[in-house]
C-alpha cells in the first residue's frame, strides 16, 4: 500500500530544515503551475541552478548548498512533474519541449537572464535538453552521471527497477537503492524522501529522447560514476568526449548513480566550484 502524502510531507520538511540558516523558499510561477526553488548563497553571487534525479527532490543538494552558497547564488529546484512542491496546474504538461518551456519561465520568475546550470541523473538530461534551446542563456554546464543523454539504460538497471515503477511502495525503493549503490551508507532522511515519493498520487516524469549533445558549445563538465548501475561509465565517458571535444569529462571512483550528489560531497563540490570558476 502506498504511503499516505503526509508521510512524504513530514520527510520533505525534516531534509528542508537540513538545509544551512538563511535558505530561501521561493515559490515561482509559471504557465504550469508553482515551481518550488530552495536559494541560497550571496544576492550578489553568480547564479547557479540545480536539477535533480527523479525522486530526489531539489532538497538533495543540501550536503552541496553549504560550500556552492559561499561563491554562489544557488537555486535548487524541485521539478515539474515530480514529487516535491512544485505543482502541476494550468498549461497542460505533454512532453519534453513543455519542460523546457517550464524552465524558461522559471529563470524568467528568478530574474536570472543567464546562469551556470547543473543537473543529475534525469535533471542532467533536461539540463542537456534546456542549454540546446536556450544557449543564450547558459554560462557554464555541468552533467552528473546523466542517463538518456550519451547513453541509455542498462538492461538489467530497468529490470530491478521494475517493481518500485509498477508497485510502488516504501519498501521497494529502499531496496533498490541499497542494490544501486551496493549498500553505501546513505543519509536516512534522504533515503526516507526518495522512497515515499516514488508513491505520492499524480507524480508521472516526462521523458523523451536524447539530446543531440554536439550542439552544445559552452563550457560543459562531464561527472561519472565509476560504479553506476544504470550504465557503463567508462563507455559513456568515451561517448561524451567524442560527442563534446570541448567538455572536461572525469569518473568519480567509488561514486554510485544514486549516491550523487550525496557521497563524498566535498569532492563532488570541488569539482564544480574549479569548473565553475
Amino acid at each position: 500500500m502506498s504511503a499516505s502524502p503526509s508521510a512524504f510531507d513530514r520527510a520533505y520538511e525534516e531534509l528542508r530544515a537540513r538545509w544551512p540558516e538563511f535558505t530561501e523558499e521561493r515559490d515561482v510561477a509559471t504557465p504550469y503551475g508553482p515551481t518550488r526553488v530552495h536559494v541560497h548563497g550571496p544576492a550578489d553571487g553568480s547564479p547557479l541552478v540545480l536539477l535533480p534525479g527523479g525522486s530526489a527532490t531539489g532538497l538533495v543538494w543540501f550536503a552541496n548548498a553549504p560550500a556552492l552558497g559561499r561563491r554562489f547564488r544557488v537555486h535548487a529546484v524541485d521539478l515539474l512533474g515530480d514529487a516535491g512542491r512544485t505543482e502541476r496546474r494550468g498549461t497542460p504538461l505533454k512532453g519534453a519541449d513543455d519542460l523546457t518551456a517550464w524552465l524558461d519561465a522559471v529563470l524568467d520568475g528568478l530574474g536570472l537572464p543567464r546562469t551556470h546550470l547543473c543537473g543529475h541523473s534525469y535533471g542532467a538530461w533536461l539540463a542537456a535538453r534546456y542549454a540546446l534551446r536556450a544557449p543564450r542563456r547558459i554560462d557554464r554546464l555541468a552533467l552528473l552521471d546523466p542517463t538518456q543523454v550519451f547513453a541509455g539504460f542498462r538492461p538489467g538497471y530497468l529490470l530491478r527497477a521494475l517493481p518500485s515503477v509498477l508497485r510502488p511502495n516504501e519498501a521497494r525503493a529502499r531496496s533498490f537503492l541499497s542494490w544501486e549503490t551496493a549498500g553505501r551508507p546513505l543519509d536516512e532522511t534522504w533515503q526516507r524522501v526518495y522512497a515515499l515519493a516514488t508513491t505520492v498520487p499524480g507524480r508521472k516524469l516526462v521523458v523523451g529522447g536524447r539530446p543531440r549533445t554536439a550542439g552544445l558549445r559552452m563550457p560543459v563538465l562531464v561527472l561519472l560514476a565509476e560504479h553506476s548501475r544504470t550504465h557503463d561509465a567508462a563507455k559513456v565517458a568515451d561517448k561524451a568526449r567524442r560527442a563534446l571535444p570541448q567538455a572536461e569529462v572525469t569518473v568519480l571512483p567509488t561514486a554510485t548513480h544514486h549516491s550523487l550528489p550525496l557521497s563524498e560531497p566535498e569532492k563532488l563540490n570541488d569539482h564544480l566550484i574549479r569548473f565553475l570558476g
